[in-house]
Order: C-alpha cells, then sequence, then structure tokens
C-alpha cells in the first residue's frame, strides 16, 4: 500500500467506487458502486487492475490531485477536460505520472461522470464486501463521504509489468444530450392504462434537475393509473420505471432504495444503463419497448464484445517500463 493522491480540490462529488455492494439488500442495504460499471470496467483494465477494482468516480466538476507516487493512471468516462500539469491529459488510455505531478479537470465536454483508476486499485476498507460509498448512510468509500480538501488516498499493490494500453475508437462510447432506452415492461404495467402505457412509449422525457445516484426524475407528459399508482412495497432492480401519483416516471439508479411502494411500469435494459448514467438534467430520453428475450441477446452481445475487448488489450500489451526519455 501507498499514498498515491493527495486532493487539492475535491471537485462538486467525487466518491470511491467499485461494482457496488451486493447480497444485503434483503438487510435495506443499496448496491451504490458506479454509476457508469462500463467505464470503470475499462480504466480498470487499463491499469492492469481486477475490473472491479475500486476507481475515483468524478460528477461534472472534477477535483485537483497531487500525485505522491509514481505510478499509472486511466481516465474514462465523461470528458471532463483532464490535465496532467496543466497540459491535455490523454482519455482511454494508460498513462504514466510521477511524484509531483497534478491531475485537475475543466470544463465538462461530454458526459456527467468521469472515472479515474490508480495502479493497484484505490484502497480503502471493505464495508460489506465493497469499497463503495454510500453518502446518505455515511457507509463506505472514505469515511462514507465524497472526497474534501487534505485527504490522501492510498493504492493497494500494482501488478507487476504494468503494459501501456490504449482503447480502439470503436470501444469508446459516445455521450449525447438525446438517448434511447431500451425497456422491458413490467413489473406493473398491469396498474397502467393501454392510454399510459402508450404515453410512456410514444413520448420524449427531459431529465429534471432532480437527478442524482440515487435516480433521476423525468418531466414531460403524465402517465395514467388506472387505479393509483400504490402497490405493497416490493423490490427495485437496477434502472426500474418508478411512476408515483403525478404521473412522471422516475427511472432508479445505483444509490436507488431497497424497496418502494409506486408501480414500476417498465425497466431499463442493463447495457444501456451506463449511457444513462452520462445524462444530465436537461438531456432527454425515449424509451423503447424490447421482450426478455431480446434483453437477453443484447446481454449475450454486450458480454461478446467485453472478451473481444479483453483480448484485444491482452494481445496488444506495450512496454511500459521506464526509458532514458521519462522524466
Amino acid at each position: 500500500m501507498m499514498e498515491v493522491f493527495e486532493v487539492v480540490q475535491p471537485g462538486s462529488l467525487t466518491t470511491i467506487q467499485d461494482m457496488g455492494r451486493h447480497g444485503y439488500q434483503q438487510y435495506g442495504v443499496p448496491v451504490s458502486g458506479a454509476m457508469d460499471s462500463y467505464a470503470l470496467m475499462v480504466a480498470n483494465l487499463l491499469v492492469g487492475n481486477d475490473e472491479g477494482a475500486a476507481c475515483l468516480e468524478i460528477t461534472v466538476l472534477g477535483p485537483r490531485l497531487r500525485i505522491l507516487g509514481d505510478t499509472v493512471v486511466a481516465v474514462t468516462g465523461a470528458d471532463l477536460s483532464p490535465a496532467l500539469n496543466n497540459s491535455p491529459l490523454p482519455m482511454w488510455e494508460t498513462v504514466k505520472v510521477c511524484s509531483g505531478d497534478t491531475i485537475s479537470f475543466g470544463h465538462p465536454k461530454r458526459g456527467c461522470r468521469g472515472y479515474l483508476a490508480v495502479a493497484g486499485g484505490i484502497d480503502v476498507a471493505e464495508v460489506l464486501g465493497s469499497r463503495s460509498t454510500y453518502v446518505k448512510s455515511c457507509l463506505g468509500g472514505l469515511d462514507g463521504r465524497p472526497l474534501r480538501s487534505g485527504d490522501r488516498l492510498c493504492s493497494g499493490e500494482p501488478r507487476a509489468g504494468i503494459s501501456a494500453r490504449k482503447l480502439p475508437s470503436q470501444y469508446i462510447p459516445e455521450y449525447q444530450g438525446e438517448n434511447e432506452l431500451r425497456v422491458i415492461l413490467g413489473p406493473q404495467d398491469d396498474y397502467f392504462t393501454r392510454k399510459g402505457i402508450q404515453t410512456f412509449l410514444h413520448s420524449e422525457y427531459r431529465i429534471s434537475v432532480q437527478a442524482d445516484r440515487m435516480g433521476y426524475r423525468l418531466e414531460g407528459p403524465p402517465i395514467e393509473h388506472k387505479a393509483g399508482a400504490d402497490i405493497v412495497s416490493d423490490g427495485i432492480p437496477l434502472g426500474a420505471v418508478q411512476v408515483p401519483g403525478d404521473g412522471l416516471p422516475i427511472i432508479l439508479l445505483a444509490d436507488r432504495q431497497t424497496t418502494g411502494g409506486y408501480a414500476k411500469i417498465a425497466t431499463v435494459s442493463t447495457i444501456d444503463l451506463p449511457k444513462l448514467a452520462q445524462a444530465k438534467p436537461g438531456d432527454r430520453v425515449r424509451f423503447i419497448q424490447i421482450t426478455e428475450e431480446e434483453a437477453y441477446q443484447l446481454l449475450q452481445e454486450y458480454d461478446r464484445g467485453i472478451d473481444a475487448l479483453k483480448q484485444y488489450i491482452k494481445c496488444n500489451d506495450k512496454d511500459l517500463r521506464p526509458s532514458s526519455k521519462d522524466r
């Protein structure tokens, strides 16, 4: 374990996240974890970590970090104008940094959430099997809170012989202000009128300012219930689209509550959640109905793409040992 980062400025919301805290929802503990699981996974692969290692999740306005020891980092996800010593820091590839360097972020260009991985992963204590931060309960991460000025972060032991890695362009997502989200209707679509379901599937919604890691409230045409929004509380899956009494949908995300008492008209396909995580207030979404079988097919295709990406990285590593040209 070694110290790698000192937080000079924390940014608007910078937290430690991994792939989440699984297996405890029956006790009321949210899963949390990275909002954009793809960007976190790729950042880790680039620096030689296990794909679910803890990283920094950076929201809109990023931090300023002083490097405390020579290491390797990667920045993925939203383009928040990352810089190394005030010069542009390349994204979606490994970058060597040295003690005394500074990583900072500037004007957000595309997307909402960036991910900064360091070789060895961010090393904080696991809580219920995860290092993810759940701010509402002060759980995990660094004392269960966002980063503050003066915090010092350590990394775990990096793998030997870390290689230079750069992601091919076909694996880099394009973040847009308009997104189509594929959904499976249910589990309570029978609580809505035919007109309500048609409104849901044929309308454009705008992400409201009430959008955070718990969920995105949407603005647009109200969705009609048959006889009210209330149900007997049941479990809430990631991506559930809950519709309270006002008829305006809420997409529930990483820090969602474990149970809820409003009817859920649909659930967003797993593979569309990373692009939703990069949407911000004012961006627009539309919902496209798919079947359960189609959702499984899409997920299988996604998994094959991830396997191909891992194989590409394995076969295209380049030596990252220091040379005479390095500082």
